[in-house]
């Protein structure tokens, strides 16, 4: 079955596949697994990739793309494409640079949605984490609406189909919204989103502006040691969860990707495995009544696997405030 059997309509009018492939690679995991990864989800029929110039994934994401495209097993508009501006190109003068680097990087000519990955600019450079010999980030000071503006133009010429945001808060999203001459709305906003960390308030906050919500992180993150604290509970092997999931006749993965389905929300899913990925797949093919949905509701303890620390010096940090 293929992600594209179950759409969501965006308020510039394109359709972005419900259930889409996250390709963030943790510093511990071999440089081979990706470029695997991509090929498997592909191949089970995964249409919605989602990767971010600073994931580093762009070159294995484009390079299994035009393989299937060559071997005349997909077209270039089957799969619907999302990559994102890095920090360190905020000044409105490096957006179409940095795109441009993602473009050679998965060798296309477009992506369907380019987003702005973390609403604090950094300081621009090589560097992907500036910091200063402490370890402290060293920041930047840029108008997040005048990036906007910036990546409109990339739309504008054609370069990408779709724009939004990622780690955005409801405050954030505002002041994009209400800038004078806004050409285009935000059409998301990824976020962490799990059973920890439901979002129900910014969840309604986004409907109410015509805004979908992606939810990263959604089986509890990968964990990856440089970001998430060893200690933080594993989502899958929640109690409740696991219950549902007998009860169901599914995996545990599967009830936390149908829950935020059935909410509205587009869900990014990662695996490395391939029974894993195919069963991934499995979500359309069944529904949690109401009364579960409720008791997954309750699962929520507002806990953040990721909650970006380089960015806490910043008056832009996106978690400070309540959504």
């Amino acid at each position: 079955m293929s992600s594209n059997q179950q759409r969501v309509k965006l308020n510039d009018g394109h359709f972005i596949p419900a259930l889409g492939f996250g390709t963030y690679k943790p510093e511990e995991v071999p440089e081979d697994k990706p470029l695997e990864a991509i090929n498997l989800a592909l191949d089970a029929g995964f249409r919605h990739i989602d990767t971010a110039y600073v994931y580093q994934t762009e070159k294995d994401v484009g390079q299994a793309i035009r393989s299937k495209i060559a071997a005349g097993l997909l077209k270039r508009e089957d799969i619907f494409l999302t990559t994102k501006l890095w920090c360190t190109f905020f000044r409105p003068e490096l957006v179409r640079s940095n795109l441009e680097k993602s473009l050679k990087n998965l060798q296309l000519d477009y992506v369907d949605l380019y987003i702005l990955h973390y609403p604090v600019p950094m300081k621009p450079g090589e560097d992907l984490f500036p910091a200063d010999d402490d370890g402290n980030t060293l920041l930047d000071t840029v108008d997040i609406c005048a990036t906007w503006e910036a990546v409109e133009k990339c739309k504008d010429a054609g370069l990408v189909k779709s724009i939004g945001v990622s780690n955005f808060n409801s405050r954030q999203l505002e002041k994009i919204l209400k800038k004078p001459g806004l050409k285009y709305k935000p059409v998301c906003n990824q976020v962490e989103c799990h059973l920890y960390l439901n979002q129900s308030k910014l969840l309604n906050y986004c409907k109410s502006k015509d805004i979908v919500l992606v939810a990263y992180c959604a089986l509890g993150s990968q964990r990856p040691k440089r970001w998430v604290d060893p200690n933080s509970p594993v989502l899958l092997n929640d109690p409740v969860l696991c219950d549902m999931a007998k009860k169901h006749k599914r995996s545990p993965a599967q009830i936390a990707l149908r829950y935020h389905l059935q909410r509205g929300i587009v869900v990014l899913a990662q695996s490395y495995k391939q029974n894993e990925i195919k069963e991934n797949l499995q979500v359309f093919e069944f529904e949690l009544p109401s009364e579960d949905m409720k008791i997954l509701d309750g699962l929520n303890k507002n806990l953040r696997y990721a909650p970006a620390p380089f960015g806490k010096g910043h008056p832009e940090y996106p978690f400070s405030d309540e959504f």
